[in-house]
């Protein structure tokens, strides 16, 4: 094979990776179970809420009706402005399992949603703490699920995605990239199989640790100055020889993260970065990784059918690719078939957020609920417990 026909069949080379991987993972992405009726630990499910009068009413109710029922719903009311407050003391009025704490004011040198985590976590009781957003529905069973996703692997910890609701143009372009990239590039199996915290894959949305694992690994204090915490908790849970366990999350929860574009901008601007390592080199790896198996086979297709030989078969091969991960995460998580067929377009969109969110990090200018970050640097960002 020569020089040219090697770089020709590199991206779909690439996509055939990526594919094969998803279908892997398809197959063996733990999803969690209703475990036989028997006496379950006590819960307490603990939600982060900041300026959330859009969900925290939905999102509490699905809280008090999952079972097996947990035995204390405990919302922090970090210091909202929209009425946040005023639903929680109406719900509380109504469900005796409910508890509101008042977020303090943010300490300095921490960043706003572990802060209010561990305030959360300071005042649970239960032996297991299930964090979840203000955004997520627990599914009627959702609470039994979790425990048994740490029931079947041994777990300390549960990591899960729930199923990711759109509504916008922006949601529905950029969204279902977030399962392709769970999906695409690492064998999800490893993350509760291996100890090695390099496989390691995380969702703060659904969150739950034992409670003397979370003490273990200095809970979220460990990571107060971190972006991306669901990230870094979970890694020194790893370091700690503790087994996470990365779940499809889709029977246990849905939730829709963001509701216009401009969210979208923000909430991917504010973790990409700082999620792949805050390392330039590995933006530089991951802007090629995406662009040659996810954007250049439909490229090499155009130029085929313009008549550049070489590019044909290639760019065949490679779209063709593309067009069967998508088509099976879109049966899989209820993605659109306009999602999928778009896949270049959101592609080039979700590496132009990787960009900005690079120039966030790198100025000091993250943005998230009417709060803005120093660098990681400045932050002190810790890696360990």
């Amino acid at each position: 094979m020569s020089l040219a026909q090697l770089a020709a069949w590199t991206p779909a080379a690439l996509a055939l990776l990526a594919t094969a991987n998803t279908a892997l993972n398809l197959l063996t992405w733990p999803r969690g179970r209703v475990p036989s009726p028997a006496p379950a630990p006590d819960v307490s499910i603990l939600i982060p809420a900041r300026n959330e009068a859009v969900n925290i009413e939905a999102s509490v109710r699905a809280a008090a009706a999952s079972q097996p029922a947990p035995m204390e719903i405990i919302v922090c009311d970090d210091n909202s402005g929209d009425g946040t407050g005023e639903i929680l003391a109406r719900l509380q009025a109504e469900l005796p399992t409910l508890r509101v704490i008042q977020g303090r004011p943010l300490t300095p040198g921490w960043v706003g949603k572990p802060h209010a985590c561990h305030q959360l976590a300071e005042a649970a009781r239960g032996t297991v703490l299930l964090f979840i957003d203000a955004d997520v529905r627990l599914a009627p069973d959702g609470v039994g699920r979790v425990l048994g996703l740490m029931a079947d692997h041994d777990a300390q910890v549960v990591t899960a995605v729930p199923r990711q609701r759109t509504g916008s143009p922006m949601e529905e372009l950029i969204l279902p990239l977030l399962h392709l990239t769970y999906t695409a590039w690492l064998p999800l199996a490893l993350i509760y199989s291996s100890p090695d915290p390099a496989f390691l894959a995380a969702n703060g949305q659904i969150l739950a640790f034992r409670r003397e694992s979370y003490r273990w690994i200095g809970g979220f204090e460990a990571v107060r100055a971190e972006v991306v915490d669901d990230m870094a908790i979970c890694r020194n849970a790893k370091r700690a020889g503790l087994k996470v366990v990365f779940a499809d999350g889709g029977e246990l929860a849905e939730c829709r993260m963001y509701r216009s574009a401009a969210q979208v901008w923000k909430g991917f601007s504010k973790n990409l970065y700082e999620g792949i390592g805050a390392h330039p080199l590995a933006l530089v790896g991951v802007l090629g990784l995406y662009s040659l198996a996810f954007v250049v086979p439909y490229l090499s297709l155009g130029l085929g059918l313009l008549g550049v030989e070489l590019a044909l078969a290639p760019g065949l091969v490679g779209v063709g690719l593309n067009l069967i991960l998508r088509a099976a995460l879109a049966w899989r998580f209820e993605h659109s078939a306009r999602s999928a067929l778009a896949q270049p377009v959101a592609v080039l969109a979700l590496l132009g957020l990787a960009i900005n969110s690079y120039r966030w990090s790198s100025q000091g200018t993250i943005e998230w609920a009417g709060r803005i970050y120093p660098r990681r640097d400045l932050r002190g960002a810790t890696h360990g417990a």
